[in-house]
């Protein structure tokens, strides 16, 4: 980041080195020749309406500076229209006078000393920087087996000496730089300046206009430039001020190994940036090593050589693997192997700290920790030790040993695998005739139909399952099967060879049969085209991925693959059978046959979706025994509530019997305690209320 902004300092300076050239040609043209002095400021004039349209990379918003120069530009039109009326020759050399004291000297001053200073201080920077890339080279090719303390100590006085050299170097460089930015305006004001004060006096015969319209103007711009000069002055005063305190507080980052004791190593970083050495391999056993810097974003590791723009991709490192090794008699040096392993990196580190750092980065980062709310907290817990740090993937048999079932306890619908049998019922159906498998007339399809413009045999059209994108790596929204998913989460490189409808899915004959025929097909119709996929195993399905746009190309419902097998030899080849509803004939079931190759994983594959099946098979056995007492516990419920509304029943049937049996009884007084029994009338008297009680009696 600071060569990339030191670029564009340099390209500013050589903008204002550019500019200032063509004022310089434009005022010269007024010096040397009075008879052309009307196109000469006219030219002058135009190159200062034009202030505003340069691209200076750090001037270019300057809106008093523009509004200033537009004011002197039009101010010179006017006085060039005077030109023709002057016919006296002594002002001419009293005008040429003026012009070489006030407007040439200052611009040739700028010229050959300002910008020759940049160019000189650029190029001392230049070998600077090389002498210290130099030093650090001898540095890192340092024996650790034979160390010799005096080429040590001298290698390493020369990195000191060097990297001192480069930072004081490039602190003055920078200096000068920013100082550049405020002689640009001194030394394009004062010309202009001293042309103005040239012209006015040149021109005596409209002094009385022009004076009255420039004389407060003119005093504005002279106290602007001195007030720019003083702030120059003020600038430069802090900038050196801070080249001391930077030497002193940057002496002990001159080292290229300083102590870990004064600068720990920190072990919880998720984002790392730094030079490294990369080794590259430029021969069976030769190699070489180039110096870059090298950054993570997110989970990817990036290298940006010395005047590139931007940064490139040098690999994923989510879920790789990182190690110390012992390379070229080298120290510091570790490598970063990818997910998959099939890209790797040696890259060697300028210090004991980085080393460290660098491979606890790598570490916290291969493990996603960066997606957490909290990473730093996260990786303090989780890293132990950084000092031989190695993740290695878990494989497929130790991230799964504890879940494998029993061979007893393997579901019907999986009976197949790369090296199974099936014992009594697939002697029987060995016996089949290659006709009775895969019919001889059976369409072959060699390439994936997009799921946008055609659905699978037995698959419904949803934005959840077709045609949308897909993490391969597990970070996707939750759903109903997201546990599972979790249980069981492999991706494969697969390439599609082809697939076509069969007649039995219950022998791996069958799928030897497919794949003798496609793979004839292919050789006689010279196909040789394969479409690579990630091939995507959870517990719900299998999902074929488009490697590039995460788009969902396939998706297999699990329970539909009913015969999964690798090719007896060539261990590459595997294909599944999947059962859909459906097909040519829509009144029974069609059973297709997927054959793919891989990088030598088919039987993984394989068992991995054995696998997949039988944590499957045991999530929906708990589904169903968790529904099963669920139904439980509704009938017991269920049968409470008869149970009390029968007890209900039996208690309003005794409390109506026992109002019968005392309305049976005849009419007693109602005494002290006694039971009044009222009648009919009396009864209704009282629903009635008042006013059906005076009613009656008015009747009465």
């Amino acid at each position: 980041q600071t060569r990339s902004l030191l670029g564009v300092f340099e390209e500013d300076a050589a903008a204002i080195s550019n500019y200032i050239n063509q004022l310089f040609q434009a005022m010269h043209r007024i010096y040397d020749a009075q008879n052309e002095l009307s196109a000469a400021t006219h030219l002058t004039s135009k190159l200062l309406k034009e202030y505003e349209k340069q691209r200076f990379p750090l001037g270019g918003d300057d809106e008093v500076m523009t509004s200033t120069l537009q004011q002197f530009a039009k101010v010179i039109d006017e006085a060039s229209t005077c030109i023709s009326l002057t016919l006296l020759i002594s002002c001419h050399a009293v005008l040429s006078t003026q012009l070489a004291d006030a407007m040439m000297f200052p611009i040739s001053q700028f010229k050959e000393r300002d910008l020759k200073e940049i160019l000189t201080l650029k190029e001392v920077f230049q070998i600077a920087s090389n002498d210290h890339d130099a030093a650090i080279t001898r540095y890192s090719r340092l024996s650790k087996r034979r160390e010799n303390e005096k080429i040590k100590a001298e290698v390493t006085e020369d990195v000191y000496t060097s990297r001192k050299k480069q930072h004081q170097t490039m602190m003055h460089y920078f200096c000068a730089l920013n100082t550049l930015q405020y002689k640009k305006k001194i030394a394009m004001l004062e010309p202009l300046l001293g042309y103005m004060q040239a012209q006015i006096s040149f021109f005596k015969m409209g002094s009385e206009n022009l004076t009255e319209q420039l004389e407060e103007f003119l005093t504005n711009i002279g106290t602007s430039v001195q007030n720019v000069r003083r702030e120059m002055e003020c600038e430069v005063e802090n900038m050196q001020q801070t080249i001391e305190d930077l030497e002193v507080a940057s002496e002990p980052l001159y080292l290229p190994d300083p102590d870990t004791m004064k600068f720990p190593v920190h072990r919880n970083l998720t984002r790392k940036a730094g030079y490294l050495n990369a080794r590259n391999k430029t021969g069976l056993v030769s190699s070489s090593w180039e110096r870059q810097f090298y950054f993570t974003q997110g989970g990817n590791l990036m290298s940006q050589a010395r005047g590139d723009v931007a940064g490139g991709l040098v690999m994923d490192i989510d879920n790789c693997s990182v190690m110390a090794v012992d390379c070229e008699d080298r120290r510091y040096c570790f490598q970063i192997t990818s997910f998959d392993g099939k890209k790797s990196s040696i890259l060697q580190a300028e210090s004991k700290k980085d080393y460290e750092e660098w491979i606890c980065t790598i570490n916290n980062i291969s493990k996603q920790i960066y997606l957490s709310e909290n990473p730093e907290e996260i990786a303090a817990r989780v890293n132990q030790s950084a000092l031989e740090a190695v993740t290695p993937s878990p494989s497929f048999q130790q991230r799964h040993e504890s879940m494998r079932p029993t061979v007893q306890s393997r579901p019907p619908a999986a009976r197949t695998s790369s090296t199974g049998s099936l014992g009594s019922e697939s002697a029987a159906l060995f016996a089949l005739s290659l006709d009775s498998l895969v019919a001889p007339d059976t369409p072959i399809q060699f390439d994936i139909i997009s799921p946008v413009s055609e659905d699978l045999p037995g698959q419904a059209k949803s934005s959840g399952q077709l045609g949308r994108r897909t993490n391969p790596f597990g970070e996707s929204g939750g759903s109903k099967s997201e546990t599972e998913d979790l249980i069981l989460h492999q991706l494969f490189i697969v390439r599609f060879l082809g697939s076509m409808e069969v007649k039995s899915d219950e022998s791996p004959d069958v799928v030897y049969e497919t794949m003798r025929q496609i793979l004839a097909a292919r050789a006689i119709h010279n196909i040789f085209r394969m479409t690579e996929s990630h091939l995507l195993v959870t517990c719900d399905c299998l999902k074929l991925i488009d490697p590039q746009t995460q788009v969902t190309r396939l998706r297999f419902p699990l329970p539909s693959v009913v015969l999964y097998a690798t090719h007896q030899e060539n261990k590459r080849l595997f294909g599944f059978v999947l059962r859909t509803s459906g097909g040519r004939v829509e009144s029974r079931q069609t059973s297709v046959c997927y054959i793919f190759e891989s990088n030598n994983e088919g039987e993984k594959i394989c068992d991995s979706v054995g696998l997949a099946k039988q944590i499957a098979l045991h999530a929906e056995l708990d589904r169903k025994a968790s529904e099963k007492q669920k139904e439980i516990d509704r009938v017991k419920e269920k049968q409470q509530k008869e149970l009390n509304k029968q007890k209900q029943i039996e208690k309003d049937l005794e409390e109506q019997s026992r109002l019968i049996a005392a309305s049976s009884r005849p009419n007693q007084s109602s005494g002290e305690g006694q039971f009044v029994v009222l009648s009919s009338s009396q009864s209704e008297d009282s629903d009635l209320g008042e006013d059906g009680k005076k009613k009656r009696e008015s009747e009465a």
